[in-house]
């Protein structure tokens, strides 16, 4: 036990234990959030958000290159999602760290369904926007694409990101509003949602975020798939069907990332465009439905013996 009232890092079974070999020749990078998942039922906590989750996935997906980049706090639990970028192997050279807490958000699970409580709004990184220079723009240039979020406090960098020709990857939340979609997907290149409707509704949805500018767009649905839209046709993709589901968390994530790590590959392979949506959806739910099996996110879960 460490002086600060958590245990040592381990990796439980399924979890990322070793760094897989790249398979895809994609560039990603993750611009955004990082939290701590802390399941109250289990007094156990998991690396997560968003953009950490991306990162994650995409090493165990097999990605080429792999960064994130945002805003730490300087408690222990930002140290305890540092040390496991580290040891995935994540690139952090843009990272910064500020003085404070970082960010946390509670759940628990109900027959593998995580049910989210209370969060901090991202700790130090929800007061202290990322504010991106001329240098931050060139280094994310390096990259196939940037994918940030509804959660990571990013808006207000989207224009100039656009405006320097980088390709974003959004993921707009459930309840993010007609509004919001309106002032933000016109700078987003490939646009993500999750959706509780039917399917002419689910349509009706991705027709509206296609005509705000982006060239992708798509919408989980949990047990019923995925639809994407390309402004020419539908993709239906049904959901991959597993004996036992383990934890949800992240499963949308996981979706995103493997769909823009294989779309991406097969792009630069020359594959045209609708072959190329059709394998990356595939490949997206067989991953999605392997990442239910494990704890947390992604595992590295950690017990927490003290009260946050």
């Amino acid at each position: 036990m460490r002086e600060n009232g958590t245990a040592a890092v381990s990796a439980p079974p399924g979890a990322i234990r070793r760094i897989v070999m790249a398979k895809y020749n994609t560039n990603v990078l993750g611009f955004g959030d990082n939290v701590v998942d802390i399941y109250e039922n289990s007094h156990m906590m998991y690396p997560g958000g968003n953009c950490v989750n991306l990162c994650a996935y995409s090493r165990m997906f097999g990605a080429n290159r792999i960064a994130y980049m945002g805003y730490f706090g300087s408690d222990d639990i930002a140290e305890f999602v540092i040390s496991v970028l580290q040891e995935l192997e994540i690139e952090t050279v843009k990272c910064k760290q500020q003085v404070g807490e970082n960010g946390w958000s509670k759940c628990t699970l109900n027959d593998g369904d995580r049910v989210f409580g209370d969060y901090n709004e991202g700790g130090v990184r929800g007061k202290t926007p990322y504010i991106l220079d001329r240098f931050d723009l060139e280094y994310m240039k390096q990259f196939d694409f940037v994918h940030t979020g509804n959660y990571c406090y990013t808006e207000s960098q989207l224009k100039p990101m656009k405006e320097a020709g980088i390709r974003i990857s959004f993921d707009f939340s459930d309840d993010s509003s007609k509004e919001y979609y309106e002032k933000y997907a016109p700078y987003v290149t490939y646009a993500f949602c999750s959706f509780d409707g039917d399917e002419e509704a689910a349509k009706e949805h991705l027709r509206f975020m296609y005509s705000l500018g982006p060239e992708l767009v798509s919408l989980t649905r949990g047990s019923k798939g995925c639809i994407m839209y390309d402004g020419e046709q539908f993709y239906v993709q049904p959901a991959t069907m597993i004996d036992e589901v383990v934890d949800t968390m992240g499963a949308g994530d996981s979706f995103l990332t493997s769909f823009m790590d294989c779309y991406i590959d097969q792009i630069k392979k020359g594959t045209e465009k609708p072959d190329a949506i059709r394998t990356a959806l595939a490949e997206a739910s067989k991953f999605a439905a392997h990442v239910c099996t494990l704890d947390g996110a992604f595992g590295y879960g950690k017990t927490i013996t003290r009260e946050i």
